[in-house]
């Protein structure tokens, strides 16, 4: 567990020290600070109790999803502002359909929780597109 928790945390300060080092505007770095905790949240809580049922439910793969959408998006947005905006809004859709997915499944819970995420990540989304303005 402490070996887990210490590369999440060093992946997650990794990449919040590339971002600033990609641009000087707060929009952007807020943006991305709001993208890597959403991303290190979504891994820690299903690692640790999952959100629909239990951490072993193979129901929870469906994150990996979300997350993989968010490293796709930037990585083709190649981590420019109006490309990460983009990112982010599709990252968002993607946490909403998980969503569905959990309560589809009986989870009130872990819909409400991504319906928390997702709004999250529109306004990471929101943060990237101030940023790409300026």
């Amino acid at each position: 567990d402490f070996v887990a928790m210490g590369v999440l945390l060093g992946s997650a300060c990794g990449a919040y020290e590339v971002a600033v080092r990609m641009s000087g505007s707060s929009a952007y770095r807020l943006g991305f600070a709001i993208a890597i905790l959403l991303g290190l949240l979504l891994v820690w809580i299903n690692l640790a109790v999952g959100i629909i049922g239990g951490e072993g439910n193979a129901a929870n793969l469906v994150f990996a999803g979300v997350l993989l959408v968010c490293a796709v998006g930037a990585l083709l947005g190649q981590l420019q502002a109006a490309g990460m905006a983009r990112a982010m809004v599709a990252t968002g859709i993607a946490q909403l359909l998980a969503g569905g997915y959990a309560l589809a499944l009986g989870s009130l819970e872990g819909g409400m929780l991504c319906g928390a995420f997702a709004a999250l990540w529109f306004t990471s989304a929101a943060l990237f597109r101030k940023a790409s303005l300026q």
